[in-house]
């Protein structure tokens, strides 16, 4: 018997709502804008004898949570000053106080940009290419005659420690510790290098192509910060999670983890034990993890998931941005 015509559209119909739904289809437990991150036990750090700070690798912990896809943009932060007013460190003259023998010419607000050597120099001391630049802060990314045309979904960059904290209390989110960072930068794989697996590939993240600092090839298509999402996910989903730009986390930097071994959701240690002597004039710090578009296989080579760094308080630079992550509710 041949079904009316108008029935058949029914049936596909009916036929499709009946088909199980995949668990991944599932409601999140995050804001819409948030990934899920299911909880469970990783190695954190690695043994590798170049990357002393990486040191000891252990089992860790960590409980489920959601944590943002990609870094906090210029458009992201741009709205949070607007509603608020906030003016972040870099924009702020350094107070007489803080720096009693600084000349007055000096305190103007700035930032540490860098800046390549000059053509045809084949030789520089450590560290150089970063300079002092009054003017430089979030809203002028590389000094006073930069401006955001064209950036609104780059990671917003020249953000000290208290700007993150800022805005991520305006968000009622939170900086993620470094022990929830690299779990979400594995993505649920074991053992992998790099976010991706073991071969590093330009293609795979914003990094440094050519010989750091004289000459990059842009070989991935980019000199400086690319848009957020312009390069491949991990398996979270998340999107830049090595290269781009460093990341803040709420952890105090030690030369070596903390004793990790069997541990449940890691803070790190406390701000009285953190202490980096390659910047010893820094004081206490805080870890950044994921490296920068000027990580390069000859320099830094940090944008591994065990990877990570110490950063100045009271400092932002052209390569340093933020993600947050929220923790879900008690069961109960």
């Amino acid at each position: 018997m041949l079904l009316p015509r108008y029935l058949l559209p029914l049936l596909i119909l009916f036929f499709l709502l009946c088909l199980p739904v995949p668990a991944l289809a599932e409601a999140s437990p995050c804001p819409s804008d948030m990934v899920f991150i299911p909880g469970g036990t990783f190695t954190m750090g690695s043994d590798n004898p170049d990357f002393v700070e990486e040191k000891i690798a252990e089992d860790v912990t960590v409980s489920s949570f959601c944590i943002e896809p990609h870094e906090v943009t210029n458009a992201q932060f741009a709205a949070f000053v607007a509603d608020t007013g906030y003016v972040t460190v870099a924009e702020r003259p350094l107070s007489q106080a803080q720096f009693p023998d600084l000349p007055e010419e000096k305190r103007a607000p700035g930032s540490l940009v860098f800046q390549p050597p000059a053509e045809g120099m084949q030789q520089v001391a450590y560290l150089s290419w970063w300079h002092w630049t009054p003017g430089a802060n979030w809203r002028h990314p590389y000094g006073p005659d930069s401006d955001l045309q064209g950036r609104d979904n780059h990671p917003v960059v020249h953000i000290a420690y208290e700007d993150a904290a800022a805005y991520a209390a305006w968000v009622d989110r939170q900086l993620p510790t470094e022990a929830q960072w690299e779990y979400a930068a594995r993505g649920g794989a074991e053992g992998w290098t790099y976010t991706w697996g073991e071969q590093y590939s330009a293609k795979q993240a914003n990094t440094w192509q050519g010989l750091f600092p004289f000459f990059n090839t842009k070989a991935d298509g980019h000199l400086g910060t690319a848009s957020v999402m312009s390069y491949p996910p991990n398996s979270y989903g998340l999107y830049d999670m090595a290269g781009n730009v460093w990341e803040l986390t709420s952890s105090w930097y030690t030369v070596l983890h903390d004793d990790l071994a069997h541990q449940h959701d890691p803070t790190g240690p406390t701000q009285a034990a953190s202490y980096d002597p390659k910047k010893p004039q820094d004081g206490a710090t805080h870890v950044i993890k994921g490296g920068s578009y000027l990580c390069a296989k000859n320099y830094c080579s940090r944008y591994r998931s065990a990877a990570r760094e110490s950063q100045a308080v009271d400092t932002g630079t052209t390569h340093v941005g933020f993600r947050l992550v929220k923790a879900m509710a008690p069961e109960g």
